[in-house]
């Protein structure tokens, strides 16, 4: 159910736009956000606040990704399966999610804890594979980094702990980063990034 708090956070979210169409997505991702999901009340609320027919709304909601109108897991994986991905290893990487989940791609783990999705590119084609977990990046994915990440969320590790570590390396021609999951960064008092392991 959309609450009357959402409501009125669309109306004021409206307000802040010349044009009160182009707060969609804003309007959106406060449903999604609060929800979970977009349910058909949550299109028509959005449809109200910015003054368009639902089917429009509806429209914008089924081709982005980013938005889903079912009800998905605590912790949304979406493995890209994109040219560059795909050279790299994708399959393997979603082979071995469905194996340690115990569900397909498309799927949700019958404890509400995991959705498993196989996407269209996520802009991350120089660190392929690569996936997200609740927007957040994981790159340079192997099958067995995959499992571990899994692991680590089971184990109460939260991706906003992964978010900010870069480990950086050279190969003499350029810099790529490389997310080490497991471990965060801490900015000390004098500017230098501590980091420490968070499992």
């Amino acid at each position: 159910m959309v609450s009357e708090a959402l409501k009125a956070q669309m109306r004021e979210t409206v307000a802040r736009y010349p044009l009160a169409r182009s707060a969609m997505l804003p309007c959106l991702h406060l449903a999604q956000d609060e929800l979970g999901y977009l349910p058909d009340e949550a299109i028509v609320a959005v449809a109200e606040a910015i003054g368009v027919k639902s089917d429009e709304v509806e429209s914008v909601v089924t081709f982005y990704s980013m938005f889903h109108q079912e009800p998905k897991g605590r912790h949304v994986i979406k493995v890209c399966a994109s040219v560059s991905c795909y050279l790299m290893g994708c399959d393997a990487v979603i082979d071995r999610l469905e194996r340690r989940l115990g569900v397909r791609r498309g799927e949700t783990t019958p404890d509400g804890r995991f959705t498993l999705e196989a996407v269209e590119c996520l802009a991350a084609c120089g660190m392929a594979p690569a996936l997200q977990v609740n927007g957040e990046f994981v790159e340079q994915v192997s099958p067995e980094r995959a499992e571990r990440l899994v692991t680590f969320l089971e184990e109460g590790g939260d991706m906003a702990q992964v978010r900010n570590y870069w480990r950086q390396f050279s190969d003499g021609a350029g810099m790529a980063t490389e997310t080490e999951i497991g471990v965060t960064t801490e900015a000390s008092d004098n500017g230098v990034s501590n980091t420490k392991k968070v499992r």
